[in-house]
């Protein structure tokens, strides 16, 4: 299951990917926000990071206008490894190299088409399960 969030500035972004997920029968659980009105995007992005974390979805998608913000927050929670990306060659990488359980994207700044390409990337990309590739995510979470 993949978490999502967004908030107002990445609220349309969302709504696409959840219609690529609905197509490719993919499932998700949505932790808001749900309509334009502003608001705080820790909101939505700690409530899907913390869905990650503790294994009750998988991997996760957050969205604001730029995808810095929400990729912040997210990153605040012990477990998660979210990666903003604005091309697919990143989302393929951070799965690969980092193990990325979530990806940011800016609704602002990623068109749709581009979107549910680095979507659909990040999700078909497995970790490469390297030695080097997973002393690294370990020193990731040490304190």
């Amino acid at each position: 299951m993949i978490a999502l969030g967004s908030d107002h500035g990445g609220l349309e972004l969302k709504e696409k990917i959840i219609k690529y997920l609905e197509e490719h029968n993919i499932a998700y659980k949505d932790f808001g926000c749900y309509e334009k009105k502003s608001c705080d995007y820790p909101v939505f992005g700690k409530a899907a990071a913390k869905a990650v974390a503790s294994g009750e979805c998988e991997k996760g998608i957050v969205v604001c206008t730029t995808g810095i913000g929400i990729s912040m927050v997210a990153n605040k929670v012990r477990g998660v490894r979210c990666a903003l990306c604005s091309d697919t060659l990143s989302a393929k990488m951070t799965r690969l190299h980092n193990d990325a359980n979530m990806l940011a994207l800016g609704g602002a700044f990623v068109g749709e088409m581009l979107a549910l390409d680095i979507v659909e990337t990040f999700l078909n990309t497995e970790f490469s399960n390297e030695e080097k590739h997973i002393r690294r995510v370990n020193q990731l979470e040490e304190d």
